[in-house]
């Protein structure tokens, strides 16, 4: 190596160190939270921590483990008197896939509350693509980030079938409003694809505005939507434009 060569090296790497420092600098202040926030579900009010693959800041609550979907969810059905079309005392309640900072609330405020899952500890073992209740047996059926995991205009129908007649779905999916068309590829078998295509590893789709139409096809309707707006984006860590769905029969 000639003089010249090393003189260049030295005035290279310092330059180097000061652009890495600087840079490792700027990704941990962009991964610091933006400000306080508060939890309805359990009054915890401070930092959140960052959440998700990629990361979200603010997504967390450290004390309950709340994420903005279930923030949104809880106070849909404070405000939009959700809860308030049910009778707590009589009517029957069927949870699929209850997240536990949900299911603590939830079991006390409704008296004939079920949980429901294929594979984890639930109340009862059921396949949403095949429901083994009879016809007309809830009143609401909550299903937060499910329909992404299974054959949606199946488990809609099955869903249509079980719920009462005045009986309401409250669902929540990942979507994307400015797709006509929801996003689903069958040559995508593997984990990895599906968290490159569709955000997580057990996801078969990422919805479009073509959502309502895929749950009328399987015989549910339209009754309103909810969706995350200021300031309850600033104050409760919600995802900005998220929305809750509540069809009925």
């Amino acid at each position: 190596m000639t003089q010249a060569s090393k003189n260049l090296l030295k005035k290279l790497i310092p330059r180097a160190l000061r652009v890495s420092a600087a840079n490792y600098v700027a990704q941990r202040n962009s991964l610091k939270p933006i400000a306080p926030r508060e939890c309805p579900l359990c009054d915890y009010r401070g930092w959140f921590d960052r959440f998700g693959r990629p990361p979200r800041l603010d997504a967390r609550c450290p004390r309950c483990g709340s994420l903005e979907r279930h923030r949104l969810l809880y106070l849909a059905m404070l405000r939009e008197e959700i809860g308030e079309e049910v009778d707590r005392e009589a009517d029957r309640v069927l949870h699929f896939a209850a997240e536990p900072q949900l299911e603590r609330i939830f079991r006390k405020q409704f008296r004939n509350y079920n949980t429901a899952d294929l594979f984890e500890k639930a109340d009862l073992k059921i396949n949403l693509e095949a429901i083994d209740l009879p016809a007309g047996a809830y009143r609401l059926i909550i299903a937060n980030h499910v329909l992404e995991h299974v054959d949606d205009v199946t488990a809609a129908s099955e869903i249509a079938r079980i719920l009462s007649d005045d009986g309401i779905l409250v669902a929540m999916v990942p979507i994307v409003e400015g797709w006509d068309e929801t996003y689903e590829n069958n040559k995508i078998a593997d984990e990895a694809g599906r968290w490159l295509h569709f955000g997580q590893g057990d996801h078969v789709r990422f919805y479009g505005r073509d959502f309502r139409d895929r749950m009328e096809r399987g015989g549910l309707k339209l009754r309103r939507e909810i969706t995350a707006t200021e300031p309850d984006v600033a104050n409760y860590g919600l995802l900005r434009g998220e929305k809750v769905f509540v069809f009925g029969k």
